[in-house]
């Protein structure tokens, strides 16, 4: 899974049948550990109803069309939604062995 900003809302005069009536979405990958920029912006259909500007995860590849039941022809998916999420403290701890 990979982390992303929603930038905004794709729309299409034309599209294969099998997108019709799912939301497209222009998302830009961040790096998971700092939350910069990593990459080009990118467009993904929504599999979970998220909004503008959120923190989403999201999936490539044949992973994207499996988010949906009837298989779209999507590279990337939309799976859900970031409330928050923390890399720091988990790094810093050792294991006792």
């Amino acid at each position: 899974m990979k982390c992303a900003r929603i930038l905004g809302r794709v729309t299409c005069s034309r599209q294969y049948e099998t997108l019709r009536g799912k939301k497209l979405l222009l998302i830009q990958p961040l790096d998971w550990e700092n939350g910069k920029p990593k990459g080009s912006p990118l467009v993904a259909a929504d599999a979970c109803g998220s909004g503008s500007t959120e923190f989403v995860y999201w999936v490539a590849s044949r992973e994207a069309a499996v988010a949906f039941e009837d298989l779209p022809p999507v590279d990337a998916a939309i799976i859900g939604i970031i409330e928050g999420h923390q890399v720091k403290d988990f790094r810093s701890r050792e294991r006792s062995a």
